[in-house]
């Protein structure tokens, strides 16, 4: 089996996830956000082909890491390769992220008519979810772009069946501070 990547295995990320991860930059997306920061990973036949048990290979090598997370492009675009990895990520004890441009729900409504989607889904722990948005762009969001994307416990959400956000990464609007007056002529 083969996967489409969009850059050779990257190690010692720091900002695509919690944690020192493995980042695995799949080729292809469907959603083409204005803004993106990848959009040479759009390209659904760039990128190169690489085999899925060398890859495999790569991340049983990762001494450093806690996990690793697939990006892109949009991972939910190769989810029968992805969904091969993160099982194995799994086996050698790493965990998983994703960020993808589907929000968690049209997700769950695709999985209604694609069998590949909730497979995929039940190996990720984490899901960085929804389009980038400019007009919602922000340096105050861990993780992600923009205030409309969430970070989501997967395994809770697929539990309760409605979405779980991991509370510390919610995205809370910061209040101006109160100007106190002061009288400096007293």
């Amino acid at each position: 089996m083969n996967i489409r990547l969009a850059a050779p295995l990257q190690k010692n990320s720091i900002v695509d996830g919690e944690g020192i991860r493995a980042v695995i930059w799949t080729q292809g997306c469907i959603h083409d956000c204005p803004g993106c920061h990848n959009p040479e990973t759009h390209d659904m036949s760039g990128g190169v082909v690489v085999d899925v048990e060398e890859l495999k290979q790569q991340i049983k090598s990762l001494s450093e890491e806690v996990g690793v997370t697939f990006s892109g492009g949009d991972p939910f675009c190769q989810m029968v390769e992805c969904t091969e990895l993160a099982k194995y990520c799994h086996k050698c004890g790493l965990n998983v992220w994703c960020y993808t441009g589907y929000t968690y729900e049209k997700l769950m409504t695709m999985a209604k008519t694609n069998k590949d989607v909730l497979p995929f889904l039940k190996e990720i722990d984490v899901l960085v979810d929804g389009p980038f948005i400019m007009k919602e762009r922000s340096f105050d969001v861990k993780f992600r772009g923009s205030k409309n994307q969430r970070i989501i416990d997967v395994p809770k959400s697929l539990k309760t069946g409605k979405v779980v956000e991991i509370k510390q990464y919610q995205y809370k609007e910061r209040k101006a501070p109160e100007k106190k007056e002061t009288n400096i002529y007293i």
